[in-house]
């Protein structure tokens, strides 16, 4: 059930945050291909991330623009988000496509998850300011809470992201302290994509909030974790790096493949029913990793590795939508 309880103290936590301090301006903000300033708070705000309209959603701003990433949602974003969003704003699919962006006529651009090139930060600064990943930072490699806040500072709400963030980060702390055995133990986030098994490398978002919560990451998959890839193929030979204390599964194309796969019956992990399987929706939300789709993850994560890791090998852990 999406939590649209949720959804709605975060609406509130916006209409309180609206009454902080107005932020300065002219701002100028740091990034991969050099600085960027903007002049005035902007109003019209185009987002090129993946998954960048659900912080800006979730901080009371409607973008202009929406990156389509998957689903099958007619305007690009996913229930927890779809609630916030008014109107239809330009869908981008595939390469980008500088004139539709330069149709909406955008004060800033936003591209902090989004993978954008040198020559596309040139065409992009043209249209408008551009606020890119730091230096130093892969593209798909910033945090969660840095892609809210600084997507919160370049439009002028960074004090109302800080609160928001802040929230997310309670929480993650309570679940933690609901759970001290928790600490330590090791976690393998993996999956199976045309028939290949992959692990999500320690440089993946997604990984590091389930470190957030206390586990530690397999040794293995550690050692195979490059600077900037955040998932790696696995030999069918290599099932070891699956063995973790808790393994889950990003399973949005069914689990099938996943069950069928043939080093899966070998794990220790499996025979001990220390599997949980994620479907469609919480493999998104927990993909998304924004303000809004987090706290849907949480509520399903946290009951579902909790069952995985009873002690007992007959508990059945439901496969979540």
């Amino acid at each position: 059930m999406i939590p649209f309880a949720r959804i709605v103290v975060l609406c509130l936590a916006v209409l309180v945050a609206g009454r902080a301090v107005a932020q300065d301006f002219p701002l100028t903000i740091a990034h991969k291909f050099g600085t960027t300033t903007i002049e005035a708070q902007p109003e019209r705000v185009a987002s090129l991330d993946y998954n960048g309209a659900d912080n800006l959603l979730a901080l009371g701003v409607q973008p202009v623009t929406v990156k389509y990433w998957f689903g099958d949602y007619p305007r690009a974003v996913w229930p927890w988000a779809d609630a916030l969003l008014e109107g239809s704003p330009e869908i981008l699919r595939g390469e980008l496509n500088f004139e539709q962006i330069a149709a909406t006529d955008p004060d800033v651009i936003i591209a902090l998850y989004s993978g954008i090139t040198d020559r596309d930060y040139e065409k992009l600064s043209a249209i408008a300011p551009v606020v890119a990943v730091p230096e130093g930072v892969g593209d798909y490699e910033l945090a969660w809470d840095q892609q809210a806040l600084i997507a919160g500072r370049a439009i002028g709400m960074e004090a109302e992201a800080e609160e928001q963030v802040q929230a997310i980060k309670d929480e993650l702390a309570a679940i933690a302290g609901r759970h001290p055995d928790w600490a330590g133990q090791t976690i393998t986030l993996g999956t199976v994509w045309e028939d290949a098994p992959y692990v999500y490398t320690v440089s993946d978002p997604r990984v590091q909030l389930l470190n957030q919560l206390g586990f530690a990451n397999h040794p293995e998959v550690e050692a195979l974790s490059s600077p900037g890839e955040f998932s790696v193929e696995i030999s069918a030979e290599r099932p070891e790096v699956f063995d973790a204390d808790v393994l889950i599964w990003f399973a949005d194309e069914g689990v099938e493949p996943i069950r069928s796969a043939i080093f899966r019956p070998t794990l220790t992990a499996v025979q001990e029913g220390r599997e949980v399987f994620l479907g469609p929706l919480v493999t998104s939300a927990l993909s998304h990793t924004s303000l809004l789709s987090l706290p849907y993850a949480f509520e399903v994560l946290e009951p579902s590795i909790e069952l995985a890791i009873d002690g007992d090998p007959a508990t059945e852990v439901p496969v979540s939508q």
